[in-house]
């Protein structure tokens, strides 16, 4: 909670650093990053009345009969934008929530929908912790992916012309107080990732939001693009967003943890429910996690990519994987959810996954048997008879069991739930309707 010393202090800074815009971002509820700039006078004003703005400009925000919005920032998420040329005036951001007239917090708001959760979690004496890793492609092209070098997963060779850059991104985002665990050469060509040090779920979703901008930003600098597509070539890698997610009290104790003799894998009674709820609802929040058309191409079964509902330790094509911690650390216990891919919005992957361990946890859900083979390698109707659900293979498919959910609209509330779901269906429409290049090369001449 932000207090009167907090927003004393982003004050004084914008008056010491002379800083003459502050832009306020936020996301729509597709997780578009949003901005308008203020001036420094209206700062100290917009902390206490907040700022207005044009909803209906936004996409999933509110009709022209409704579009008067308030933009409130947290100072907690005030930062410099370092890249800005030092030679110019300088240049801040805040992160802000966003309030209806009456002052209550707007039910469209995706970062408000975060919060709710996590309010609701910190109320039953947990703290959702997570740590993403991004994964991300550079090209000479904005239109198509132009690999850029023949490198692979962890090479450090004179191939891998995007060791700068990477280097760039982590000084970047350190700058601007966001901790880089690792950056690398991910699997694809021109594939990279970025792993950031975890924090509270909120924070988390604004460090993800500020990495993909500064990830662009960059790669504009050095003319080059850098797309976050899912699936941009059949013959690469897909990108994920991996989510390592635990719960820690209010001492800072990790609850996730156990000793080897209550359980093999070292999880708690709480980290098993947890699981489990995350497994039993992941068919109903793969939309979320996964909202593109694109986004499903990912989903082949080479190993790498999960498509069912499973957790294991070793297993990487589970669902859920627990990585293993060096021993002593307990507080490193956490869970690996490997499904999402970085066009989710940050703010509501986070918002329904941690919502489905909750859930777990509070209907003492039984955490199945340990996948420890790869389910890929097993036939649909044996995994059915081991209660295996398989997550959805297209958009269509999400969409159907995201909107029977009760509890997905629970979590996200009406406003959020019906949005999504009328503009999937028009995405889903558009694609199914669209003739492709496969489809001329495979039938036109042979009709």
């Amino acid at each position: 909670m932000s207090t009167e010393s907090d927003i004393d202090f982003v004050l004084r800074t914008v008056e010491k650093r002379d800083i003459r815009f502050v832009r306020l971002w936020f996301t729509d509820v597709l997780g578009n990053l949003k901005s308008f700039a203020i001036s420094p006078e209206e700062l100290e004003e917009s902390f206490e009345e907040g700022i207005g703005f044009d909803g209906s400009s936004v996409d999933g925000f509110a009709s022209l009969e409704e579009s008067d919005m308030l933009a409130f920032p947290d100072p907690d998420t005030f930062s410099m934008l370092p890249w800005r040329p030092s030679d110019e005036a300088a240049v801040a951001r805040v992160f802000c929530d966003v309030y209806t007239p009456d002052r209550k917090p707007f039910e469209g708001d995706p970062r408000a929908c975060l919060n709710k959760v996590f309010t609701e979690a910190d109320k039953k004496g947990f703290i959702p912790n997570v740590g993403p890793k991004l994964e991300y492609f550079y090209s000479e092209s904005q239109t198509e992916l132009v690999p850029r070098d023949d490198a692979g997963y962890f090479d450090l060779t004179p191939m891998d012309n995007a060791n700068d850059l990477r280097r760039q991104t982590t000084l970047m985002l350190e700058k601007m107080s966001i901790p880089v665990q690792y950056s690398y050469h991910a699997n694809g060509r021109s594939q990279n990732g970025v792993e950031l040090r975890y924090t509270e779920a909120v924070s988390c979703a604004d460090n993800i939001m500020t990495a993909r901008l500064v990830i662009k930003q960059l790669a504009a600098q050095q003319g080059m693009y850098a797309s976050f597509m899912p699936k941009p070539l059949a013959s690469q890698p897909g990108s994920a967003m991996f989510l390592y997610q635990s719960l820690f009290d209010h001492d800072g104790e990790n609850l996730f943890w156990a000793p080897k003799e209550e359980n093999d894998a070292h999880l708690s009674p709480i980290a098993r429910h947890y699981i489990a709820g995350i497994l039993k609802y992941a068919p109903e929040f793969t939309l979320i996690t996964n909202p593109t058309v694109n986004s499903y191409k990912r989903f082949i079964s080479t190993g790498e990519v999960p498509n069912y509902a499973t957790w294991g330790r070793k297993n990487r094509s589970a669902l859920v994987r627990i990585p293993a911690h060096k021993p002593g650390k307990h507080s490193a216990t956490r869970i690996e959810l490997r499904s999402p891919d970085p066009t989710a919005n940050p703010y509501l992957a986070l918002a329904v996954t941690i919502a489905a361990g909750l859930k777990g946890i509070e209907d003492k859900l039984e955490l199945p048997a340990e996948s420890t083979c790869d389910t890929f390698l097993q036939t649909e109707e044996e995994l059915a008879a081991q209660g295996i659900e398989r997550l959805p293979r297209t958009l269509g498919e999400a969409i159907e069991k995201f909107r029977s959910s009760k509890v997905m609209r629970e979590v996200l509330g009406d406003h959020i739930f019906d949005y999504i779901v009328r503009e999937k269906k028009l995405e889903w429409n558009d694609y199914c309707t669209a003739v492709t290049d496969w489809e001329r090369d495979h039938y036109y001449g042979g009709y």
